[in-house]
């Protein structure tokens, strides 16, 4: 923008000084030329004073137009970018999730990036599948018959060692959530308390941190325990045929708080119970991560790039349900848990503490420490038949962290991927 400095006139000072000089001697006519001299200062500076500020004024309005047309500009590019995305994605790929289990907090990232518009936003159409006691993820995904699978890391390269071609792409639990919760009269507070007792356990492989724990304080899992089989609740503790149940931070430890003590008529509490937490007795084996077909990734263009929008989906999905955990509950119960509200919101707040912060340097990528250490304890602890869940090191094939890199990379900044705080 362009102004135009405006000047006064100083003709009527200058005739009078002229008629000065006409009347005046050479005193007088040095005394009128200081003043007029004096006068004329006084103008200019007084004409300058305003056009200053004008000045200021015109260059604060410039610098405001210039910001506007930036951000229009930006707008339009957004825009622009919006319609592209929208035309190079007339028919969203089609692919299938495998869940571990029913429907329930513990994958409600995913549910949340097909809710919110994710996996829509990454031109993905996504079918999550519900999981079950006779579902193996991981064998679904080995057979062909989904394109991705959550499973815990120790089961699936169990199945991997026997010949399921799949890989890591995204490890997205970075913390174990695994439990053995007995009453706080057992006089159980710790593995070593396990000898002589009847010790719940899942089977299908969720009892390898409980074998690792056994074999820590040097107990033999044939001979020191007896080891029953769970369902999936907490009954069998509650009605004292079994002295430690297994149990999940965000579900049955939930469940044993959510039952009515006999004794008091109130809900159990916290301190009716002593808890052991694998993770801190130094056994937590890394869990639900997204596992994709190896061959797939390596010889599918297509697949690939698939995988990498839908893992950057799912992340800001989880990203989502951090920062939303009332409304992440909500998306889960309107996708048809068995569980209600109010344990749905624990199971949500509990899934959370598992992933944020990251344990790598972002969301789904590889803590090498945490991995080593879930293959050492599959490598080297026995079962009650003496076999362990690995008998050969994984290939450096087992995980990848590209697929992940690229998915963040396509994130927007906005989106945290750290959860520091």
């Amino acid at each position: 923008m362009r102004t135009r400095t405006m000047y006064r006139s100083v003709a009527a000072l200058a005739a009078l000084s002229m008629v000065a000089a006409a009347c005046g001697g050479d005193d007088d006519e040095s005394g009128s030329t200081a003043t007029t001299a004096a006068a004329t200062a006084e103008e200019e500076s007084a004409a300058e004073e305003p056009a200053a500020e004008a000045t200021a004024e015109e260059e604060a309005a410039e610098e405001e137009a210039a910001e506007e047309e930036a951000a229009e500009e930006t707008a339009a590019e957004e825009t622009a970018a919006e319609e592209a995305a929208a035309a190079e994605c007339e028919t969203p790929d089609e692919v299938s999730l495998q869940l571990q289990w029913f429907t329930q907090a513990q994958f409600a990232g995913y549910y949340a990036a097909d809710s919110e518009g994710f996996y829509a936003d990454h031109c993905l159409d996504v079918t999550i599948v519900e999981g079950g006691v006779e579902i193996v993820p991981q064998t679904q995904l080995a057979n062909g018959d989904v394109d991705f699978a959550i499973s815990w890391v120790s089961k699936a390269l169990a199945s991997r060692e026997a010949g399921a071609d799949i890989v890591n792409i995204a490890q997205v639990f970075g913390r174990s959530g695994t439990l053995q919760v007995a009453f706080a009269d057992s006089g159980i507070a710790a593995p070593a308390d396990f000898a002589g007792k009847n010790i719940g356990n899942w089977g299908f492989g969720n009892e390898f941190e409980l074998f690792a724990a056994l074999g820590q304080a040097g107990l033999d899992p044939a001979a020191d325990v007896t080891l029953i089989g769970q369902q999936f609740d907490m009954n069998a503790l509650l009605d004292g045929s079994i002295d430690a149940a297994q149990a999940m931070t965000y579900n049955e430890y939930a469940q044993v708080l959510e039952t009515i003590n006999p004794d008091t008529g109130d809900l159990y509490q916290p301190e009716d119970f002593n808890v052991v937490n694998y993770t801190d007795e130094g056994v937590g084996m890394l869990q639900d991560a997204i596992w994709a077909a190896a061959d797939r990734l390596a010889d599918d263009a297509e697949y690939r790039d698939a995988a990498v929008r839908f893992v950057a989906a799912s992340l800001h999905g989880w990203a989502f349900c951090r920062d939303n955990v009332e409304a992440c509950t909500e998306i889960v119960l309107a996708a048809g848990p068995q569980l209600g509200a109010s344990h749905q919101l624990w199971q949500m707040n509990e899934v959370n503490k598992l992933i944020w912060p990251s344990t790598g340097d972002a969301v789904g990528r590889m803590n090498q420490a945490d991995w080593d250490q879930t293959v050492e304890l599959s490598l080297n602890t026995p079962n009650q038949e003496g076999s362990t869940v690995l008998t050969a090191q994984p290939d450096d094939g087992a995980f990848t962290n590209e697929i992940v890199d690229e998915a963040l990379a396509l994130l927007d900044t906005a989106v945290d991927v750290v959860g520091a705080d």
